[in-house]
């Protein structure tokens, strides 16, 4: 068994969350807290004394906030992986950080293990949703009514299991998941996913979450679902 340590460092300006990171974190033999700080300036002015691999990073901070520190960090330090740490549940808020670079958004109000988890996965080079999160998007989404009918035309062109691995993406589902529930190997929704997402135009299950429910996946979905049961009755 590998002995490496995944290094993070926590900021944010109030000292029971920090502590609170620092605490659900050391329970973890592969997680190391390397630093804490409570604004992006103290991270920034720090950091290359000891770069991390994985950064929590609070959006609202006095001095420098979350997300024009996310901007200098992934100028400056391509392989850092950033974890948004937030209370911030709006669509702007989100689209920014992601747009920014963002490798995963997390709720403050999130269980312990959905932390670790987004510092795992990020660590992999994967995207992150937290999975209460999502359910917000889907409502803050169809609150907005952004369609684009563009996007939507594309969704037609996916082939009804392609569809249906979309919709289990959006719904913050991982690979495994997906497979276990359709019955189909991990290596093919692999597979399936390299298409769809060359298909909608998009680079990672963030964006493809977003896609997703942009565009009202779940009423998508069951209507098209609907259509083909039609069709096999036919």
């Amino acid at each position: 068994m590998s002995n490496m340590k995944i290094n993070v460092m926590v900021v944010d300006d109030h000292d029971l969350i920090r502590e609170g990171l620092n605490r659900i974190i050391s329970f973890e033999d592969d997680l190391l807290i390397t630093g804490q700080y409570s604004n992006g300036e103290e991270l920034l002015s720090n950091i290359k004394d000891k770069v991390p691999n994985v950064v929590l990073l609070d959006i609202n901070m006095p001095i420098k906030n979350g997300l024009d520190t996310l901007k200098i960090l992934k100028s400056l330090y391509r392989d850092i992986k950033v974890v948004m740490l937030t209370v911030e549940n709006d669509k702007k808020t989100i689209m920014e950080a992601i747009d920014m670079g963002a490798d995963a958004y997390i709720l403050k109000e999130s269980a312990g293990v959905e932390v670790v988890t987004a510092i795992r996965t990020v660590f992999l080079g994967e995207k992150y949703i937290d999975k209460s999160l999502i359910k917000v998007m889907f409502s803050d989404f169809k609150r907005g009514g952004e369609i684009n009918n563009k996007e939507r035309e594309v969704l037609d062109l996916l082939t009804n299991r392609e569809l249906s691995i979309l919709f289990e993406i959006s719904r913050g589902l991982k690979n495994k998941e997906i497979a276990e529930k359709l019955f189909l190997s991990e290596k093919t929704i692999k597979n399936y996913i390299t298409s769809i997402f060359k298909k909608i135009g998009v680079e990672d299950r963030v964006q493809a979450t977003i896609y997703a429910i942009r565009n009202n996946i779940d009423e998508f979905y069951k209507t098209d679902n609907e259509k083909a049961e039609i069709n096999l009755i036919k």
